[in-house]
């Protein structure tokens, strides 16, 4: 048996940051961080907490999250054979009886690995990564949203019928609703395009579709919250040492003027602080509620002891908010016109059950400007607004602009493109 042990971290929660160093305005790197007071001022970049770190096993088959305490399969070519590829991707029955067989070969000198919760698979993204083009030919140039220094990767490959973003990788947590218009739903994070959404387990011609698997072990506490109402307009977890605004901006803003209210409030002293900031992407996705759903709970996806303001969406349903983070969703060649949010609500998409496009066809109803993105969309026979990606999904979208330039979404889903998104502020707590 061996004696490697994971870290033990400070916090039983501890969010690892992004990873993102460069500030953006609404389209392009900035020279210089903003200052405070300036347009832009407030960005991910700008409150770095947690810094990645990882150490490799010394039988280099698994990898030590110094942050979370969390260790992990180093690589996720389940065959063995040396290379990542469609072999090794696995079905969600497949995905469940993984773990006994990597157990009882005590993989790496333990017999306690897990398929990792939602949480625990997006400890592990980097916003260093580039958003591909979907349709690409191959990998060249692409860079992943994770740290390939001490993690095995590899994108789709067209040539076995896969596009270059098919790199979803699994978790052991399922939708409580359903998506794409009454399919079975697992939510899974894709390290090639840096995305959480949901993803039907039938792919739209009745096959089974397959995910990238990489196991877990160690801190069984990560990925809960231990919310404390302080009675006083805020919230605090204690596992993660983060204070949260218990009401949201009650408007929705674009990206620029999102980073202003924060500074807003601050010159306000909000609720007796002035050291609030929109949260990086990774702080806001720690406090999403996966047991809950519009559709389920009647509510966000989030902790009832928060409040959320109520919205039509675009199907004219009841529903809740998308919130804006700090964080840019980088494009290939450098593109920083767009920001990644979370979905509390339903993650929209005007969407034709029985249709998506694979390696090589051209991807119907894509939509508009931003990050080096398609032309606008168009009307589809037989689509309709529905939820394609789930409540707790993590998007992106054009920092500003005016959201009737896509009135039928974009990408291969049609995901709906709303730029006035709402805002939750967060600081640390003491």
């Amino acid at each position: 048996m061996t004696t490697e042990t994971s870290a033990k971290a400070a916090l039983p929660y501890p969010i690892v940051d992004s990873g993102q160093t460069a500030c953006y305005d609404a389209t392009k790197e900035l020279a210089a961080p903003p200052a405070p007071g300036a347009d832009f001022y407030g960005q991910d970049a700008q409150f770095t907490r947690n810094p990645p770190s990882y150490t490799k096993s010394a039988s280099g088959l698994a990898v030590i999250d110094n942050v979370t305490g969390l260790m992990w399969q180093q690589t996720p070519d389940t065959n063995g054979d040396g290379v990542i590829n469609k072999a090794d991707k696995m079905t969600w029955d497949e995905v469940q009886k993984y773990p006994a067989v990597v157990n009882a070969k005590k993989f790496a000198g333990y017999d306690d690995w897990r398929l990792p919760t939602i949480k625990e698979v997006y400890s592990l993204i980097l916003f260093v990564g580039t958003d591909p083009n979907p349709m690409a030919p191959d990998a060249t140039g692409m860079v992943p949203f994770l740290d390939v220094d001490y993690f095995s990767f590899a994108y789709g490959i067209p040539s076995e019928g896969e596009r270059i973003i098919d790199s979803q990788y699994a978790s052991s947590t399922l939708y409580v609703s359903k998506t794409m218009g009454g399919d079975d739903t697992l939510f899974g994070v894709n390290f090639a395009d840096g995305r959480i959404k949901g993803y039907g387990l039938h792919m739209p011609d009745g096959s089974v579709k397959k995910f990238v698997v990489q196991l877990v072990r160690g801190n069984p506490a990560y990925g809960k919250n231990d919310f404390v109402d302080n009675k006083d307009g805020t919230i605090t977890d204690k596992a993660t040492g983060l204070m949260w605004a218990q009401a949201d901006s009650g408007k929705g803003l674009d990206w620029r003027e999102a980073l202003a209210w924060a500074q807003e409030m601050n010159s306000k002293n909000y609720l007796g602080h002035n050291d609030w900031r929109v949260p990086g992407v990774k702080e806001l996705q720690s406090i999403i509620d996966y047991s809950r759903s519009p559709d389920t709970t009647q509510s966000a996806a989030i902790d009832p002891l928060f409040k959320c303001t109520q919205i039509t969406n675009e199907a004219g349903q009841p529903d809740f908010p998308c919130y804006w983070t700090t964080t840019t969703h980088l494009g290939g060649g450098g593109q920083a016109d767009t920001a990644d949010y979370l979905a509390f609500g339903r993650a929209m998409g005007y969407f034709k059950p029985g249709t998506m496009p694979g390696a090589g066809e051209a991807p119907a109803g894509l939509g508009g400007p931003g990050a080096g993105g398609p032309p606008a969309g168009m009307a589809v026979e037989g689509a309709s607004w529905m939820d394609v990606h789930g409540a707790g999904a993590q998007r992106s979208d054009p920092k500003v602009g005016d959201p009737a330039q896509f009135p039928y979404g974009r990408g291969p889903q049609g995901d709906a493109i709303r730029i006035y998104n709402y805002v939750r502020l967060v600081r640390d707590a003491a």
